[in-house]
């Protein structure tokens, strides 16, 4: 064992836009009106936790 733990990477603006399937112009929006998925700011970047995004998504689900 080396002791090296692997992380997954996060997702840049871009890398979440085209999961969602929105321009990154919506995220910004979303970001701005308090909604859309939890993101980290490090220095002048957004990133985003694949599993928060993903959360996200699931709460966004319609009631059937």
């Amino acid at each position: 064992m080396s002791g090296v733990v692997e992380i997954e990477p996060l997702w840049t603006v871009h890398d979440v836009s085209a999961y969602i399937g929105v321009p990154v112009a919506t995220i910004y929006q979303w970001r701005v009106r308090g909604e859309g998925p939890r993101a980290i700011r490090l220095g002048r970047h957004l990133r985003f936790e694949r599993e928060a995004v993903v959360a996200w998504i699931e709460q966004q689900r319609e009631a059937a």
